[in-house]
């Protein structure tokens, strides 16, 4: 996991961009491995992966059990959500957010022009994921997911990544020695899990690689890849807002979502803005809602609230956790300041 959604996805499970979470269960026997391994191997040939690369790949691999414990470690997180904020939004992270702004600001624009994403939320999501590129993850990550496809739990998911992974390494984007990412095979400065690299990574800089490690015109334009990708649209990504008590039931009889990831199912559903100021919902700061047609769903944790929009919900289909979602769109408004 990235140095920041690894925390987020202790909350809630994640699809998309990172692996999910699951129950504890017994680990398997090592003597296993061996016999697991050659049906990968045959079945990675059988996909039209070269024989090399596989050899490559394979050569003197073993079971992590540090993978392992990774893995059965995770525990619902328990910080409140300011807290959260406030531990993770701190004054240091939003000074380098500023200087990363500026200093990458002729890149970001080009990178905004071509996919219509917002440049400071590339940023923000650059700085949670990888601390502006300074931590990625430094654990092989075709060792990683071996060790999580062969453990059984998530079997399918993480076999599927494995294949992927190798697909990454038979074309050349990358070198087997520099394949590597967080313990649960995340890569790169946006660590994407395998298959999102197939689906999403872009070569801006037009090299011929897509280089999600060290080429920062390829890093960002993957990052607004994949979101436009999954529905970003324009800011705002959404407004703090206040549900007053003489409303709130008319507020709570709007419907829940009964689809997506965990996190998604506890917005509403979407409804204009028009209809939320109707049902009496202000800005947080007191002030009326436009009566306008665009749609937002109503996000409420713990005490606070905000109604949010579709893209929104793209920074929350990067990584599943509403934590991770308000975390971006809060430093990408500081930047804004």
């Amino acid at each position: 996991m990235p140095l920041f959604a690894a925390l987020a996805v202790l909350l809630l499970a994640v699809t998309g961009v990172h692996a999910q979470p699951s129950a504890a269960s017994a680990p398997p026997d090592p003597r296993s491995f061996n016999a697991w391994l050659e049906d990968v191997r045959r079945e990675a040939l059988s996909r039209g992966i070269r024989p090399a690369t596989v050899d490559r790949a394979f050569a003197g691999i073993a079971p992590v059990p540090r993978v392992l414990e990774r893995d059965r470690a995770q525990a619902e997180f328990t910080l409140s959500l300011d807290d959260y904020l406030k531990r993770r939004l701190d004054p240091g992270t939003v000074r380098t957010a500023r200087r990363m702004m500026a200093r990458h600001r002729t890149l970001l624009r080009k990178v905004s022009a071509r996919y219509g994403v917002d440049p400071r939320i590339l940023v923000a999501i650059w700085g949670l994921e990888s601390s502006f590129g300074r931590f990625t993850g430094t654990r092989p990550t075709i060792p990683v997911l071996a060790t999580l496809a062969w453990d059984g739990r998530r079997g399918e998911f993480f076999r599927n990544q494995l294949f992927d992974a190798l697909t990454i390494l038979d074309r050349g984007d990358i070198e087997l020695g520099r394949l590597k990412g967080s313990w649960a095979g995340a890569m790169g400065q946006v660590q994407f899990m395998p298959s999102s690299y197939l689906a999403w990574a872009e070569d801006f800089d037009g090299d011929g690689r897509k280089d999600i490690w060290t080429s920062l015109p390829d890093i960002f334009a993957s990052i607004a890849n994949y979101l436009k990708g999954h529905g970003w649209v324009d800011r705002p990504w959404g407004f703090a807002v206040r549900v007053p008590d003489a409303t709130r039931s008319d507020v709570a009889a709007v419907p829940r979502r009964e689809a997506g990831c965990r996190a998604a199912r506890t917005l509403s559903e979407p409804a204009p803005l028009a209809e939320w100021r109707r049902l009496g919902v202000v800005l947080a700061g007191g002030a009326r809602l436009p009566a306008s047609s665009r749609t937002a769903s109503l996000l409420q944790i713990e005490d606070r609230a905000w109604l949010v929009t579709p893209s929104y919900e793209a920074i929350l289909a990067y990584n599943c956790a509403h934590t991770y979602a308000l975390s971006v769109g809060l430093l990408a408004d500081r930047l804004s300041q």
